[in-house]
């Protein structure tokens, strides 16, 4: 990603539950204490998802703890945050979701330079089978590299 980037936290979850299928860089309007709060990696992912309405991107259900530090101004954890990106981008999500029934799924949290960026995917549900599929290629991939370090010990 190039240089002043620091992933502050990756949704695994995303991953395993959606197919991805477009992914969008985003800023992310915050208040006060949330950037030193986000700084120190107290923030999560639990449910969170966002809605493309107005033209205007919302992320709701993300957490972002009080800051350790903070004071009586210190920041309402669950608030709805406004994702800020290109009014094309958003027209483009937007109509995607309304036509095709997908969902806008927040995958990653990072800093870019000073700035936090949130990485946003246009994803569809997997089925039961398909987690299982991804389960059982995992344990593969896990089953290849351990017999890999076995045969390189020696």
């Amino acid at each position: 990603m190039g240089d002043g980037f620091k992933l502050i936290q990756k949704n695994k979850k995303a991953y395993f539950n959606y197919e991805i299928i477009e992914e969008l860089e985003c800023g992310m309007e915050l208040q006060g204490t949330e950037v030193k709060s986000v700084r120190e990696g107290k923030c999560s992912f639990s449910d969170s998802y966002v809605t493309a309405k107005d033209l205007q991107l919302t992320l709701i259900g993300f957490l972002i703890q009080p800051y350790s530090h903070g004071n009586i101004f210190n920041h309402q954890s669950d608030r709805k945050r406004r994702l800020l990106a290109h009014r094309q981008e958003i027209k483009k999500f937007q109509r995607k979701v309304n036509e095709k029934g997908l969902t806008i799924v927040p995958l990653e949290i990072y800093l870019k330079g000073n700035l936090v960026k949130m990485k946003i995917a246009l994803a569809r549900g997997k089925n039961v089978h398909d987690k299982k599929e991804a389960i059982k290629e995992r344990d593969a991939k896990i089953d290849a590299r351990r017999e890999i370090r076995e045969l390189n010990k020696y």
